[in-house]
């Protein structure tokens, strides 16, 4: 028989064994919850709260690193994939260091190639300097038109694996650089076989991932020609 009182305890009784004289025995067992404290309450809450933000910081950091291994591998696969052709040694002669332009120096010797790393929606590339104009650093006219260009207009040579044997003469590029984007067309090769005579203004040849631009192009990208060398990212427009 079990009773249960107003104050809600429960009375259990446990049955004597058949043949005891002994009386049945009663127990009892509260079936009121334990008060919380307000301030433990509040503070296991807060707690609560924290860790969930402490693992959701971590998961957050962890993302941002799996990304920056994704980029860097990809970067690498990019690089990895175009190797020198050959190397080509140094002869000085009379250069223009315009522009922070390299000039050949005997006894060194430069990588060649006939290759650039493969094109994406976003290519990585390096942004040079370089003077279209005729007389301006020894040049001669562009490959594309045989013609001379002014430091106004928006023009770009590319490394030779990009110019791919002049299919991209007169095509626009997009450049992305320092939160801006600008249309820039191919006008010439930046040789990165030939160099060290003459015709390159004894220049070496140029690496396989150049973006050579006009001033205007840099302007337009509100970049300081000073600075000579930019990591951009192009794509064909």
């Amino acid at each position: 028989m079990t009773m249960e009182p107003p104050n809600r305890t429960k009375f259990n009784i446990a049955e004597p064994l058949i043949g005891s004289n002994k009386q049945p025995i009663y127990t009892y067992q509260s079936t009121l919850k334990p008060k919380i404290d307000p301030l433990e309450q509040f503070l296991l809450t807060r707690s609560k709260r924290e860790m969930a933000k402490s693992s959701l910081l971590l998961m957050t950091i962890l993302l941002l690193v799996a990304l920056m291994n994704l980029y860097l591998a990809s970067s690498h696969r990019q690089l990895a994939s175009c190797h020198p052709s050959g190397h080509l040694p140094g002869k000085p002669g009379h250069c223009d260091p315009g522009y922070s332009s390299d000039c050949c120096k005997a006894g060194k010797s430069y990588p060649q190639y006939r290759c650039s790393p493969p094109i994406t929606g976003h290519t990585h590339a390096q942004l040079t300097v370089n003077c279209f104009e005729e007389n301006c650093d020894g040049g001669g006219p562009s490959e594309c038109d045989d013609s001379y260009h002014s430091d106004k207009e928006m023009v770009v040579a590319l490394s030779t694996g990009w110019y791919a044997g002049g299919s991209r003469c007169h095509q626009m590029i997009r450049i992305h650089a320092n939160g801006r984007s600008v249309l820039a067309k191919v006008v010439d090769e930046c040789d990165s076989v030939n160099g060290c005579d003459d015709e390159h203004d004894f220049q070496p040849p140029c690496p396989n991932n150049i973006v050579d631009a006009s001033p205007a192009v840099w302007k337009a990208l509100g970049i300081s020609t000073d600075v000579g060398l930019y990591h951009v990212t192009w794509s064909d427009a």
